[in-house]
């Protein structure tokens, strides 16, 4: 992942939130968990380790 997917990602929320709507990553790798929890995005993105557990919550 490189800098424009940080930046796709940081910005994500709060699109969806204007939208009514709110984002969630299921099944991301180790590699982008990883880089997601450095830039601190893991805080405004729910990720979920299965795509089963993602919906609804």
């Amino acid at each position: 992942m490189d800098s424009t997917g940080i930046d796709d990602f940081v910005a994500a929320p709060r699109t969806f939130a204007e939208a009514g709507d709110r984002i969630r990553l299921a099944a991301p790798g180790a590699a982008v968990t990883h880089t997601l929890r450095i830039f601190g995005v893991d805080a405004v993105i729910a990720c979920r380790e299965a795509l089963r557990r993602a919906p609804g919550d």
